[in-house]
């Protein structure tokens, strides 16, 4: 193409974050077009010009963003945006489905893939679409959601019901995934907070809408468990911690026991935790974190200056303590480091009185011992807190007393 019209997208999108999408709206579809094409173009402006193409894609350019799309050494964030461009492109199937896609994870192309899978009515993509809608991120989850709404849209509840016979039922993310089918025809979903994978359970209770629905069935459920997620879903949806409470007293305060954790780290771990676990947690843990009080925190500064003192009275030659998200120069969590000696550090936790190291220096653990400090040796910051599933790096999962107590996060 001539300069001029490539002058004149560039003037309209001169740098990411400064695009004038009305401009780009206005302009030629073909120059937009060779603009997206043109690798040579930073990929924010390529972007910006599909955007921009949106209902006029030009039939001369049709071939070749098809092969952009098709392309995986493409910039990511354009090829999501062509398959949005372009959602209804039956020949884009066979690519679609090639399972090459399923390793694709830059950008939320697999997102992408799959939303257009779906948008053509593909119910082979339905065991995908499970796993997506199933997974723990609310991004993935919402994904899942919209493609399942795409097959209903195309096919109707009925034919979705029946591919998902089809799958194996003893996939937790086939059985919540029928679920939110089942929710959305209107059905009530309750009999499925009995379901065995507590993540299964949670999606049950995380659709009920229907607060007398959950007082009724307080009163029959045939499991602990599911009364405990009834409660748990009263509580959600009303605020109102009583009815939950009173729930949790009738059942006789069920809770997970861990053998070795002391009561009072229990209580700190608890309503530090629970109010933002994941999906899998355990019941009785949420019901602990709402039905108990939580601990009165300590008064950091003093605490701090309490375990300075004690280190210098014990001839340890402290540093100023430094909060972990400093010490790591990013992040955030819930201990102090103090650096001591010839290159020793320990941690003071945040939650409370506890203090530890990597190393157990008996000098250390006898200084803060005396200034009223609980140590938490190799042994019980090992103790795996079950039930409790924590984010942490990327893994969900429960995590250890030690973990829990001098969390970083960055």
């Amino acid at each position: 193409m001539n300069a001029r019209p490539r002058r004149g997208i560039r003037a309209l999108a001169p740098e990411a974050g400064r695009i004038d999408g009305d401009g780009l709206r206005a302009y030629a579809a073909e120059e937009l077009a060779n603009c997206v094409l043109d690798r040579a173009e930073p990929s924010w402006r390529r972007l910006a010009c599909a955007e921009a193409l949106h209902g006029r894609v030009p039939q001369t350019h049709l071939e070749a963003l098809l092969a952009c799309v098709r392309d995986p050494h493409d910039a990511h964030e354009v090829r999501v945006q062509l398959l949005d461009l372009l959602p209804d492109r039956e020949e884009l199937l066979p690519w679609l489905r090639h399972e090459d896609r399923q390793g694709e994870r830059g950008y939320r192309i697999e997102h992408a893939v799959l939303r257009t899978r779906t948008r053509l009515g593909d119910l082979t993509a339905l065991a995908a679409v499970a796993d997506l809608a199933f997974r723990p991120g609310w991004r993935d989850r919402m994904a899942g959601g919209e493609c399942l709404e795409s097959l209903v849209d195309r096919h109707g509840s009925a034919a979705v019901a029946a591919a998902l016979d089809g799958l194996d039922e003893a996939d937790p993310a086939v059985r919540a995934l029928r679920i939110r089918l089942r929710d959305r025809n209107g059905e009530d979903i309750t009999d499925s907070l009995t379901d065995p994978d507590p993540e299964v359970a949670y999606v049950t209770q995380d659709l009920i809408t229907d607060t007398d629905r959950l007082r009724a069935y307080l009163a029959e459920a045939p499991t602990v468990d599911a009364a405990l997620w009834a409660a748990y879903a009263l509580y959600r949806l009303t605020e109102d911690p009583a009815p939950t409470r009173a729930a949790y007293e009738a059942l006789g305060r069920p809770r997970v026991e861990v053998e070795g954790l002391d009561e009072d780290v229990r209580r700190a771990i608890v309503h530090e935790y629970v109010p933002y676990c994941e999906n899998g947690t355990d019941p009785r843990w949420r019901l602990e974190a709402i039905c108990t009080d939580p601990p009165a925190r300590p008064d950091q500064e003093a605490q701090l200056r309490r375990a300075t003192a004690a280190l210098t009275a014990a001839g340890l030659t402290p540093k100023p303590p430094v909060h972990c998200g400093e010490a790591h120069q990013q992040g955030d969590g819930t201990y102090h480091v103090i650096e001591y000696g010839a290159g020793k550090e320990l941690s003071i936790s945040t939650l409370g009185p506890w203090a530890g190291d990597f190393e157990g220096d008996p000098d250390a653990r006898a200084a803060l011992e005396s200034a009223g400090f609980q140590w938490i040796d190799a042994e019980t910051g090992a103790t795996c807190v079950e039930g409790l599933d924590v984010y942490y790096f990327g893994s969900r999962q429960p995590m250890d007393v030690h973990t829990l107590l001098y969390y970083w996060q960055d």
